[in-house]
């Protein structure tokens, strides 16, 4: 296969380092001139007071939260909270209490002084998160409250992750309602992402305290790159939430917090061992330090696996999902470095290594394959938090992530090398961010700033890097008693791609104490990618080759005049060569919370997401030794539209039932129009079997690939005080969805190849001990052992064994 002629100029990474210093040394020296006192003993205060109703009857069980430190108590039986020996300064306070409208409000610990205060809780609850926790904690280097999104947002709190028994990410998404993990052949057998509400992963946007993560395989995220003990919570957006995080948010994001803060030192360590050689080792501290006005949060984790094959028929040797090894080192501190001011530093270092073999159909030699793949992944980021005296509150940050990634397959018999990749993909980002509360009904929060992605690959001919800038605001408004309003815009401009403004609106209206309705509207959009734009990729097992728009025609003509070219479609070329535009998507969500009793609570969300200019590929030339060769096109308009309903029991304080169910309808709007016409290119169906042809019907349109028009999960969770003893069952169905496009007439009907609808059965028994420092987990995931030869990344039944023990002082 023929290279592109030009390369990019590799000498950034002289600028990469020289700019990562001026940006820490700024950070620094904020800090160093931010004046601090020396007597630690000086600088304290405390806060103490009462929480009542309208009526002015004291509550207990409130939550209070002081940001930034993430200080929390609740009121005790007579109402009563009180703060001791905290830093002095400016704190924002955040109460909450489930059936109540959450308070917030600045407020100053002056030194050696207790400052008393009194709070009034009144209407009702009114959070547009769809899992309550019982004591909200938020992300201190981040401004921007994810969970107050006009989007649908689900949390996911520590305790819950810790429950299932899981290790990676994308164990814990996969059983959440209306998300589904799947593969993408045609990116090769590491291509493995992310869907929700019908969307693809290359339109999720994953974050890790607020930043985006980079490296994407044939635009899919691989979620099992990222460990969960070091979580604290897991943010799910549904819906374009471009307003809050700009472009590749199209269709939502995840937003992983990671742990943070720290009262006493104390540490953890934890082995699992199971079926596959699965190992998984963590080490976890965390400490205070200079008199509690600091703290440090450390992780390390290694997980090892030998892969699976759930294709023996095919695969005579070797494995349908890879074996790997994967060693992972994460850290966050903060420092209070004045009686307003907080610097904060996070990192995150991962490194991956993985050997696949693949031995195809009896093992000749010409048939057997060794597919290596080496990653490294680095997060750095740092922030700088000052709260003023008029309610004001200023964070600056700044973020450095760089994926590295190299890859090739080579036919072991022969040595010749069928593939090869290998990029660094590189992001700075600055951004100044903003929050005021104007009384307790109405609160901003906004910023600024912009972002240099840079791409360095043999495979690709980049110009330049991608340069653009942001900035946004939204606002939570209590217009009325029962009404809530939180509104956003935001202003993305590319540098290759002109400016776009999203909008966004979520509103919420309280008709009883029982009943809630829900309405949120907002727009999104999406560039075209590297890989979209200047990607050539060959896929060997299959035999095609991909080719971004902007090099299309230059490596057409190499080809060609190799003589490797033995159909090109002309039309095709001349409308497609660097014409590749940007997506754009308008996501509606309705729908209502219904509490007719404290332990039952019913949610129920419909969805609708048009989408238009959706990039897809398409074959524009055949080829002598590539059989096919694609590139990327623009869809008029497409369409996923459904419903969600999510119903949780709780019989007793140590029980919990809840179930969930997603209908989803995901079609591209031009397939229709020309089934409903009976012109163009999905005007006829074919059935193989019987070689009947004739002119197709719009209840013979299935829907897009790989979306299932059913999917439900039901969970169960108990606990056991008195032998402080867990146990959690999950049983979660995927319906049936198309996996091949068999008769070639490109749209799925009946007469295409598809995956049956199926059942996985997953559980967790975890018992405490010796004041709960010692731990032990038996986890069994797929316990029906349930596998299918087109689903290469579900494993069989896995069953593994863990023991942790804390250190901590009683």
């Amino acid at each position: 296969m023929h290279r592109p002629l030009f390369r990019m100029n590799k000498n950034n990474k002289s600028y990469t380092y020289s700019f990562l210093l001026q940006i820490f040394c700024m950070f620094c020296l904020m800090a160093l001139l931010t004046p601090t006192r020396l007597n630690a003993q000086q600088i304290r205060g405390n806060f103490k007071g009462t929480v009542q109703d309208e009526f002015g009857k004291t509550i207990s069980g409130a939550t209070l939260v002081l940001q930034p430190d993430g200080h929390t108590v609740q009121t005790d039986e007579k109402g009563v909270f009180s703060f001791k020996n905290i830093i002095a300064g400016n704190y924002q306070l955040r109460v909450s209490l489930i059936g109540k409208a959450g308070f917030n409000a600045t407020v100053r610990i002056y030194p050696s002084e207790t400052t008393e205060i009194e709070i009034k809780l009144t209407g009702k609850e009114h959070n547009l998160d769809e899992v309550k926790v019982s004591s909200k904690q938020t992300d201190p280097d981040n401004l921007i409250d994810i969970e107050r999104s006009a989007m649908p947002v689900t949390v996911i709190s520590r305790r819950q992750i810790e429950m299932m028994g899981s290790r990676r990410l994308d164990e814990v998404l996969k059983e959440q309602t209306g998300i589904a993990i799947v593969n993408n052949i045609g990116g090769g057998s590491r291509s493995v992402g992310l869907q929700m509400q019908g969307f693809g992963s290359e339109y999720v946007m994953i974050l890790i305290d607020g930043q985006p993560m980079m490296g994407r395989n044939s635009g899919n995220f691989d979620l099992s790159r990222i460990s969960v003990n070091n979580i604290e919570k897991i943010e799910i957006i549904k819906g374009a939430s471009s307003c809050l995080f700009g472009s590749e948010a199209l269709g939502g994001a995840i937003n992983i917090v990671t742990r943070h803060g720290a009262v006493q030192p104390q540490g953890m360590a934890s082995l699992r061992y199971g079926s596959l050689n699965i190992l998984d080792a963590v080490l976890e501290g965390e400490t205070p330090f200079a008199s509690q006005r600091g703290s440090v949060n450390l992780s390390a984790n290694y997980y090892r696996t030998d892969g699976f094959n759930t294709d023996p028929t095919y695969l005579s040797g070797g494995t349908t999902a890879p074996p790997y090894n994967d060693f992972s080192l994460q850290g966050r501190a903060r420092y209070r470095s004045s009686e307003s001011a907080t610097l904060g530093v996070s990192g995150r270092y991962s490194v991956r290594k993985s050997y696949m073999e693949q031995i195809y159909s009896g093992g000749k030699a010409t048939n057997t394959s060794g597919d290596t793949q080496n990653i490294t992944d680095l997060n750095l980021s740092a922030t700088f938090d000052q709260n003023f005296d008029n309610g004001l509150r200023s964070m600056s940050r700044y973020y450095l992530t760089s994926y590295r990634s190299k890859m090739n397959v080579v036919w072991q018999q022969s040595g010749a090398e069928a593939s090869s990749e290998a990029f660094n993909q590189i992001l700075h980002r600055f951004e100044q961010q903003f929050a005021y509360a104007a009384g307790n009904t109405l609160k901003f929060t906004g910023g600024l700033g912009a972002s240099l992605e840079k791409m360095d690959n043999r495979d690709f001919s980049v110009p330049g890097g991608l340069w653009s800038s942001f900035g946004y605001l939204q606002s939570d408004w209590q217009a009325l008693k029962q009404l809530e309003i939180t509104g956003g815009l935001r202003y993305d401009h590319h540098n290759r791609f002109g400016g776009k403004l999203n909008p966004s609106l979520g509103l919420q209206y309280h008709v009883t104490s029982e009943l809630t309705l829900k309405m949120a509207l907002g727009s999104g959009f999406k560039t075209p990618d590297y890989r979209q734009r200047y990607q050539v990729f060959m896929n060997p097992v299959a035999n095609y080759l991909v080719v971004g728009t902007e090099l299309l025609r230059e490596t057409l003509n190499q080809m060609k005049d190799a003589g490797q070219i033995s159909e090109i479609r002309e039309y095709l070329v001349n409308q497609l060569d660097r014409n590749l535009e940007a997506e754009r998507s308008l996501s509606f969500n309705g729908g209502f919370t219904y509490t007719p009793a404290k332990k039952i609570k019913l949610d129920i969300n419909g969805f609708y997401h048009n989408i238009s200019n959706q990039i897809n590929s398409i074959r524009v030339a055949t080829g002598t030794e590539v059989r096919d060769i694609y590139t990327y096109q623009n869809l008029p308009e497409s369409f996923n539209t459904g419903l969600e309903s999510t119903i949780t029991f709780n019989p007793g304080t140590q029980f919990e039932i809840s179930a969930g169910y997603q209908y989803l309808v995901s079609k591209d709007k031009g397939v229709m129009d020309s089934i409903r016409l009976g012109k163009g290119a999905y005007s006829r169906v074919l059935d193989f079997k019987t070689g009947m042809d004739r002119p197709s019907k719009l209840s013979d349109y299935f829907g897009i690939e790989n979306r299932s028009r059913h999917m439900a999960n039901i969970r169960m969770s108990y606990r056991y005080p008195l032998w402080d003893l867990t146990a959690s069952v999950r049983l979660n169905y995927r319906g049936k969805y198309v996996f091949d496009d068999l008769n070639n007439n490109r749209f799925a009907d009946p007469y295409d190849t598809f995956v049956s609808g199926y059942f996985l059965l997953n559980a967790a028994l975890e018992k405490k001990m010796m004041n709960q420092h010692i731990s032990i987990q038996l986890t069994a995931d797929n316990v029906m052992d349930y596998t299918d030869r087109l689903m290469p990344g579900q494993s069989g039944r896995l069953l593994l064994l863990g023991l942790s023990y804390r250190f901590y002082k009683d």
